[in-house]
């Protein structure tokens, strides 16, 4: 028996519109949250705002008063007002809400009903999921905060953590922004090196450590790495340990949590600025000491508003189903549902264990809503072991798929509609830890064509430039964001004059975001995203993005996994190269090596065939699962292992070794 998704838009005839796989209807617009907003907004402005494009030039000419406009309708709790909407200070000198007074815990626990559901929490190791009621959350929240507090935290004092995606990390942020103290969490996947070069920088006074966690049904110690950190942190006064795999006695001179939680105390929320930081979110950290990107509790506030309310969607009552871990943006990024009275489902585990889990878990848990990285959804598609999960779910609560992380290739698009639900929306979106939020993304008015973004995010000035500055129409050029926004970093951690802060974004264009993505802004508005501009090919002056070769490689059943790097050589060459990952039992022999190119000629052009494809046993990635394009780069171009690529930030340091092997044999002279 199917169990497909629900209603919410139409499946597209693809004999009609074949670049076409899902519209809205007008049913769906109309009861969509952003046609609410808008129509609120037709009243409060005097003017008319047919579709999205109309609403997303009127906010970038009136900026001050669209975010005005953001904070009044979703009626955000602020205890004192401001004075000024926004400083003329360019970028990232630009200050918001200047006097205003709030506090984020207070917004994201300000509507949820006592008897609501807050958080469900699941597991890949059974189907019996924790609920958590708001009236619930609240009360762990009060006593953790009231812990806090009798602990001697103090706003601006640091909170650390080393957690998964549990009700602990969740209860932990929202505590520590109850006292006005800034959050800092690392997932317990990182080792110690990475972890403590991360917590160090901060100077952390409390730790709330976890035990261990599930992966790929084995349990995973971590005891070791919490022993690392206590020692490897000095600062530390306080250290609470989370029993959440093992049945210990929690290690000497630490708190447990049962006892952080344990008192009844009110809830009171400090109320601080508007830009008194919340948290610290870090870059991946691929090469050097990751950057410490500080966040502030307005900016947040008003970004979670918008994206959780007017993009994703989620509705009071309704469920979003994050597949994250707390060292991703995307964790960070759900806890907005809560201010929109929604439940948030936490998953910790793997996504594909068993096989198909990740769909398992949407089912169970009645999920509205899905935001995952596009490889998970890839290797879902590519899985000889996942059935169809519409046919074998029941996936009918489910009306809206988000996805993160990198480019989802268009083959999945259709996978999505064909194996999960026919009536999905398939949402491919992009922003990053940078804002803790989107910059582009589908909306509500926008139909889904495999390969394009629906257009740019209301408040975000979003343009593609070339290297002279000018905006480009139907042409590949740089992301730029011309307009400051709240969500933007505060700060760097640890960068009191600003100039890593400035070097990182601000040094092409003073004054104006770079953010190291090579795009197209289409005709009709919409958005390719070709790759990193850092990691982008440039052969014979042509730009080619690294994800258009993905979109056709990673499709391949021949391929596991593939990386392409593009070096410049010296005298003016230029080398293009393609890491290819056989599938089980191949091997890239004369007749995959035609096919690969025949491929890329035909569906990108003769200019995308590399000069040279190389069998590689595996490609490395982040810790949150990207592709170590730019070190690999750098590793070819003859950099040594330590300045290429932080190794505390990989999956797997061995797979960089055989990186740099090939680089001193295939270029011993390019050193």
């Amino acid at each position: 028996m199917e169990h497909r998704a629900g209603t919410g838009g139409s499946r597209v005839d693809e004999s009609v519109s074949p670049d076409v796989v899902w519209s809205p209807t007008g049913e769906s617009i109309a009861e969509s949250p952003l046609r609410d907003y808008l129509d609120w907004l037709e009243i409060s402005t005097g003017r008319r705002f047919p579709d999205h494009d109309s609403f997303w030039s009127w906010s970038i000419e009136n900026l001050d008063e669209f975010w005005v406009s953001i904070a009044d309708y979703h009626g955000v709790a602020f205890s004192r007002h401001w004075t000024r909407v926004r400083t003329s200070d360019p970028m990232p000198d630009t200050r918001w809400f200047v006097g205003a007074r709030l506090n984020w815990a207070e917004n994201m626990l300000l509507r949820g009903r006592d008897s609501d559901t807050a958080l469900v929490c699941a597991s890949e190791i059974g189907a019996v999921d924790r609920v958590i009621t708001f009236a619930e959350l609240r009360r762990s929240v009060a006593a953790a905060s009231g812990w806090l507090r009798r602990a001697g935290v103090r706003p601006g004092d640091r909170v650390a953590a080393y957690l998964p995606n549990t009700e602990h990390a969740v209860i932990g942020v929202l505590a520590a922004a109850t006292v006005g103290a800034v959050w800092v969490c690392c997932s317990p996947d990182f080792g110690p090196d990475g972890t403590i070069s991360r917590l160090s920088q901060l100077e952390p006074t409390v730790l709330i450590a976890v035990d261990g966690y599930h992966w790929n049904g084995k349990d995973i110690d971590r005891s070791h790495v919490v022993a690392q950190l206590r020692d490897n942190l000095p600062s530390l006064q306080h250290v609470v340990h989370v029993p959440y795999l093992y049945d210990r006695w929690p290690p000497e001179g630490s708190t447990p949590w049962a006892d952080v939680v344990s008192r009844d105390v009110p809830l009171e929320f400090e109320q601080v600025d508007f830009s008194h930081p919340l948290w610290v979110l870090f870059s991946s950290g691929t090469t050097g000491l990751p950057k410490g990107l500080v966040h502030g509790h307005g900016g947040i506030v008003l970004e979670s508003l918008k994206w959780s309310g007017l993009y994703c969607a989620v509705r009071a009552g309704e469920r979003l189903f994050t597949y994250t871990s707390t060292g991703w943006a995307l964790w960070n990024m759900q806890l907005g549902a809560l201010s929109r009275g929604a439940s948030i489902v936490l998953y910790e585990g793997s996504p594909g264990h068993p096989a198909g889990g990740v769909w398992e878990i949407a089912a169970r848990t009645r999920a509205n809503v899905m935001l995952l990285g596009a490889a998970v959804v890839s290797a879902s598609a590519g899985s000889s072991t996942v059935e169809s999960p519409g046919d074998t779910f029941d996936m009918r609560s489910l009306r809206h798929v988000m996805v993160s992380g990198s480019s989802l290739p268009a083959a999945d698009y259709r996978w999505v509609g064909e194996h999960v639900g026919s009536t999905i929306d398939v949402d491919s979106t992009s922003g990053g830890t940078d804002i803790a939020g989107s910059f582009v993304g589908g909306n509500a008015y926008t139909a889904v064509r495999p390969g394009r973004i629906g257009g740019r995010i209301a408040g975000v000035a979003a343009a593609a430039w070339s290297d002279e500055g000018i905006p480009l129409i139907g042409e590949v050029g740089d992301l730029v964001i011309t307009e400051p926004m709240p969500s933007m970093p505060l700060r760097l951690w640890n960068d009191p004059d600003g100039s890593r802060y400035r070097e990182s974004y601000f040094d092409v264009w003073p004054g104006v975001w770079r953010h190291g993505d090579w795009v197209t802004v289409h005709a009709d508005q919409s958005i390719t995203i070709h790759g990193r501009s850092d990691s982008t090919l440039n052969r014979a002056g042509v730009r080619l993005g690294s994800s258009d070769f993905y979109d056709v490689i990673d499709g391949m059943p021949e391929v596991a996994d593939s990386v392409v790097v593009g070096v410049d050589l010296p005298d003016d060459g230029y080398w293009l190269g393609l890491f290819v990952v056989p599938a089980a039992g191949r091997r890239l022999d004369d007749r995959l090596r035609q096919d690969i190119a025949h491929a890329l000629r035909t569906r990108l052009s003769p200019r995308h065939v590399p000069d040279e494809m190389v069998e590689a046993p595996s490609v490395p990635r982040t810790l949150n699962g990207k592709k170590l394009e730019i070190p690999i780069k750098k590793l070819l171009a003859g950099r040594s292992i330590g300045s290429a690529v932080n190794i505390a930030s990989v999956d797997d340091p061995t797979a960089v070794r055989w990186y740099a092997d090939f680089a001193a044999s295939r270029f011993p002279g390019h050193r």
